[in-house]
């Protein structure tokens, strides 16, 4: 996992529902963890584009449901950042699933645009993914 130079900032907080925009079987997933993310006690840990996330299947296929999956967030609502002074938002939220904790995305096809600060950070998904912006 390698670093992001944008300033992103954290449209996600713990408890949101997030689609899923990949063909891993997972249609809505719950966030319960930032993985590496440090807070301020009683303060809620929330994700970025390209943050690494613990979540459980909430809605998809029967041997996937009530499963917890990692995942990386690609779009958010939430406007941030690049450091040339572009803003970027998209329009809605989306997760890819990933098979383990690695970056190793479980589906093969992804529906919509990716983040290029997720691309950065995750090689194996950027290796599926068809539009980068």
């Amino acid at each position: 996992m390698k670093s992001v130079n944008a300033a992103v900032t954290k449209g996600l907080s713990v408890g949101s529902t997030v689609e899923a925009c990949d063909n891993s079987g997972a249609k809505t997933i719950k966030v319960f963890s930032v993985k590496g993310h440090k807070t301020v006690k009683g303060q809620n840990p929330a994700a970025g584009v390209g943050d690494l996330v613990q979540a459980s299947v909430i809605k998809g296929r029967p041997d996937m449901r009530k499963q917890v999956v990692f995942a990386v967030v690609v779009r958010q609502r939430k406007e941030y950042r690049r450091p040339d002074g572009t803003r970027v938002k998209f329009e809605d939220n989306a997760v890819v699933v990933l098979k383990d904790d690695k970056g190793n995305p479980k589906g093969t096809i992804f529906k919509g645009p990716i983040a290029k600060e997720a691309t950065t950070r995750w090689p194996g998904i950027a290796k599926v993914a068809s539009i980068i912006v």
